[in-house]
């Protein structure tokens, strides 16, 4: 077995009193494509005076998701549209083609990526990596309006 050079980890933190705030989110598309809201959830984590705990983001959606994604080169967002395009594809036979040839390939994309995130939240901040964002996945060529629940579980500086 082999094991790593070294592994430190910081002191435990625990959370007193807990509250539980929720918002909505809504975010108008434009069409297919990856949306950054991490300001949109930072600011929300400021506004209920998160200190520590947890954000929850739920999309209630089936052709749109979430996911955590790199925010520095926007090459990434295109290949992986590319790779979603790819397992997916619009000609590939579906039954399912009521809203159009993106319908059924969009239900796909969500399935694969998902409607729900959790991201620990650490002295008032997503513990979020350098170079992670959160997005909005529209897998869907036309504008819609999406909404994500927003929903915070843990303690308040307030």
């Amino acid at each position: 077995m082999t094991r790593p050079r070294s592994v430190s980890r910081s002191l435990p933190t625990a959370v007193g009193a807990v509250t539980i705030t929720s918002s909505q989110l809504v975010v108008e598309t434009p069409g297919a494509g990856f949306f950054d809201i991490t300001g949109e959830v930072a600011k929300f984590l400021r506004e209920v005076g998160a200190t520590g705990g947890t954000v929850t983001l739920f999309i209630r959606h089936t052709s749109a998701s979430l996911t955590i994604q790199e925010n520095a080169d926007p090459s990434v967002l295109k290949d992986l549209t590319t790779a979603l395009d790819r397992l997916a594809p619009e000609n590939a036979g579906w039954l399912h083609d009521t809203e159009g040839a993106d319908d059924m390939p969009a239900h796909v994309k969500t399935m694969l990526t998902g409607t729900s995130l959790q991201i620990p939240v650490l002295n008032g901040d997503m513990a979020l990596g350098t170079w992670q964002g959160i997005y909005v996945a529209e897998h869907r060529a036309r504008p819609h309006r999406r909404e994500i629940v927003l929903q915070f579980m843990g303690s308040t500086g307030a």
